[in-house]
């Protein structure tokens, strides 16, 4: 959701803090601002309710060797330039900061008693008076920071300048994710390494609680005790200009089109190991022989993901599966079965509900968190014992598409892995399902190719309201996914549906103005799906169907028909998904939307 970025050096800041922003823009944000400090105690402060490029031109000829800023997604008061951050505590603290305190009332009330001015909404206001108070006392900027995390409660990442301290700056996290970049001569931090990317690639990541003393040629980290903790320093390979847009027109055009890259990466090792449970770890076989029972949790796309691969774990295996929402998860009373495994999904690994179900789940008797996460060294994946790191690569756009694509494959990886740890299928059926996985980046590859005729549909569709998707089987979830695409970025009200539950309520919204659009796979009950078309042809439904080879029965009168070029088995989960994304990004660009940044949306969520 909302960025950080903070740097320290000789040289002017103010160019590194605003590229540092604009790669955080996929995050989501409705304002922006940058404080700057130089060495003869100069602080500057610029604010915009608006985007980046407007900060930037605002702050034109500004300058300092110190500096943080912010993109801002509004929770505690409207988008305007006062609840914008950084903000002012006192006449020498500036803070900004991600996550929510949720204590910022009896917070704002005290510090009013005490003759403090409030100017804006923002419970982040409250954090830095606290700092601004707690430096009276001490003198100490590090130290003030210090004496005010215990005060605060809820998430934050923090981000601390102060006017009479040149030499530093204080940053400090709990629940939400923030990194520290070491360079030479300048250091800096940031919510995401994507901030820092073409600054360097030695970071370190700041842990629950931790807060650290950044200085031009020197990071210390402590914990919130007030002990040193020595970190090594990790390298991150990814290349600085894997955030660029090149010759796409959006970033999720680009990312719908590394699709067949990202599943080659992400499922290089696992055919390496013939789909081996080692793939997950050296203890994933025992944990996956002993396992009674599985419990996904995931959020939004991943679980979708996770809806998918409980038709595949069940069936190859015979463990039963339970998929939870982990916002709900988290507030449910229940018990988990001895040795249940927990497979949370996450394309960050810093999904501030994900992570808390995660923890509760421990509590409640899982004794073992298997990650699927696109990014190493996230929250997630340093809290899990078993890690599988999808390969999708940095993805800038708000609605998931290569994060989601690979996590299905992984999870069709981990249900291969987990019939061969608990040998519940022949030799010959675990070879046939891992023969599926080398083709299929080729036939992805075949899909994409289909989008010509996609952005003819998408003509279409863009004059619409609304739209049903329907699925069967594996496609069901799919078909779920297509309606969450279609309204998070065309802003069309979109159903997903089982065929089956057609005749239970959805129906009666069926008529000529409604677009259905449906999933078929030669493996997805295709016979029952066929019933569930007539009943919408009947009612007068325009029906686009979107099928493997071998579903021709279902093409008899309906209004568009695309075909996929050849069979995908198991995977057509996979393979049918790529055209749903197809379809909404073309109806969002034919209705001229903001593709890559949906109203009132964010790529990671790190609040509740």
């Amino acid at each position: 959701m909302c960025g950080i970025v903070g740097a320290i050096s000789d040289r002017n800041v103010l160019p590194m803090l605003l590229a540092g922003l604009a790669r955080l823009e996929y995050r989501g944000y409705d304002s922006s601002g940058v404080a700057l400090g130089g060495a003869g105690g100069d602080f500057r402060r610029i604010r915009v309710a608006g985007r980046v490029a407007e900060l930037t031109e605002r702050a034109d000829g500004a300058s300092g060797t110190r500096g943080i800023a912010h993109t801002r997604w509004a929770t505690h008061g409207v988008p305007s330039e006062a609840n914008a951050h950084p903000h002012l505590g006192g006449d020498s603290v500036m803070v900004v900061h991600n996550g929510i305190i949720e204590n910022h009332q009896p917070l704002r009330e005290s510090l009013i008693a005490r003759g403090y001015t409030f100017t804006s909404e923002t419970d982040t206001e409250v954090i830095a008076h606290l700092v601004h108070a707690e430096l009276q006392k001490t003198g100490d900027l590090l130290a003030a920071v210090r004496a005010t995390l215990p005060q605060l409660h809820g998430a934050y990442a923090i981000g601390v300048i102060g006017r009479d301290d040149p030499n530093r700056l204080i940053c400090a996290r709990l629940g939400s994710p923030l990194v520290l970049g070491l360079g030479f001569g300048e250091q800096y931090f940031a919510s995401d390494i994507a901030a820092l990317l073409p600054l360097t690639q030695r970071v370190i990541y700041l842990e629950e609680g931790e807060l650290a003393d950044v200085r031009r040629d020197s990071v210390q980290v402590f914990s919130a005790d007030g002990t040193k903790v020595e970190r090594t320093a990790r390298t991150i390979d990814v290349q600085p200009d894997a955030a660029e847009l090149g010759q796409y027109r959006h970033y999720m055009q680009k990312e719908i089109f590394e699709q067949p890259t990202a599943l080659t990466n992400t499922l290089q090792r696992a055919l390496e190991l013939n789909c081996a449970p080692e793939v997950f770890g050296p203890t994933a076989g025992a944990v996956f022989q002993s396992t009674p029972a599985i419990r996904i949790i995931a959020c939004g796309s991943s679980y979708h993901a996770g809806l998918t691969a409980r038709y595949w774990i069940e069936e190859w295996t015979g463990v039963p599966v339970s998929v939870e929402i982990a916002s709900e998860y988290r507030y449910r009373q229940n018990i988990e079965a001895d040795g249940t495994l927990v497979i949370a999904i996450s394309q960050s690994g810093e999904t501030a509900d994900l992570l808390a179900a995660v923890r509760s789940a421990r509590e409640r008797g899982a004794i073992k968190v298997l990650a699927l996460c696109n990014v190493p060294h996230s929250t997630l994946t340093r809290e899990s014992d078993l890690v599988f790191l999808t390969q999708a690569g940095i993805e800038i756009g708000v609605a998931s598409t290569k994060a989601f694509i690979t996590q299905l494959a992984a999870l069709y990886v981990f249900g291969v892995s987990l019939a061969r740890a608990r040998v519940s299928l022949p030799d010959e059926k675990l070879e046939e399902l891992i023969g599926w996985l080398p083709k299929l980046p080729l036939l992805a590859q075949e899909a994409l190719a289909l989008e010509p005729e996609l952005e003819a549909w998408a003509h279409e569709l863009s004059h619409d309201h609304n739209a049903l998707f329907l699925g069967r089987h594996t496609l069901f979830p799919i078909a779920l996914e297509g309606a969450l695409k279609l309204k998070e970025i065309a802003y069309i009200h979109a159903e997903g549906y089982a065929g089956g539950e057609l005749k239970h309520g959805p129906l009666a919204l069926v008529d000529e103005e409604m677009p259905v659009i449906v999933c078929a796979g030669k493996e997805a009950v295709p016979d029952k799906l066929a019933s569930n078309l007539r009943e919408v042809q009947a009612r007068g439904g325009r029906v686009y169907l979107i099928a493997e080879p071998g579903c021709e029965a279902l093409a008899d009168g309906v209004h568009r028909v695309l075909t996929l070029p050849q069979s995908s088995g198991p995977l057509a989960a996979l393979t049918l998904t790529l055209p749903l994304q197809l379809l909404a990004y073309h109806t969002a660009c034919r209705k001229g939307t903001d593709v890559d940044k949906p109203r009132n949306l964010a790529k990671s969520v790190t609040v509740e």
